[in-house]
């Protein structure tokens, strides 16, 4: 009778699928929550990219005399427009010290020459998912920088 009972259970195969997926789902769900995570992580790269290099595409043609001011580079960069005061490309990316633009507007040249540029740089800290924060508890600093030859009006 034991004997009988031990054959049955080698060959049966109904619980064998339940196992299986009891083992695999939690690891897929990792998979799958981090692979999501990447991707958020790389948008907001991206949109921190756009808006460094559109700050510096307006700067780059910004002159002395003109009404070029550093608040609307800024303002170009966080929110996509000048004037803006909506919603922030890359969710808090909003201070003023997280983009530097070098040189100033009084140290830019009246004249534009061949070899003037300007250098902006962007940095954020990343947010992601309270997944992301429970699993890594270091930030991670994303950072961009535009080098654009200087242009003026």
């Amino acid at each position: 009778m034991v004997r009988k009972k031990h054959k049955d259970l080698r060959s049966d195969q109904d619980g064998a699928v339940l196992v299986e997926g009891v083992l695999v789902l939690p690891v897929l769900v990792l998979f799958t929550m981090g692979l999501l995570e990447f991707g958020s992580l790389m948008w907001q790269r991206q949109q921190l990219q756009v808006g460094v290099r559109d700050a510096a595409r307006y700067w780059s043609r910004c002159r002395e005399i003109l009404s070029c001011d550093i608040g609307t580079a800024r303002e170009i960069a966080f929110y996509g427009y000048p004037g803006g005061a909506s919603q922030t490309r890359v969710p808090g990316w909003d201070d003023a010290s997280e983009l530097s633009i070098s040189p100033d507007l009084l140290s830019l040249p009246t004249l534009p020459d061949i070899d003037t540029t300007i250098v902006l740089e962007g940095s954020v800290n990343y947010q992601g998912t309270p997944f992301f924060s429970a699993v890594f508890s270091d930030s991670i600093q994303i950072r961009y920088w535009a080098t654009m030859r200087y242009y003026g009006w």
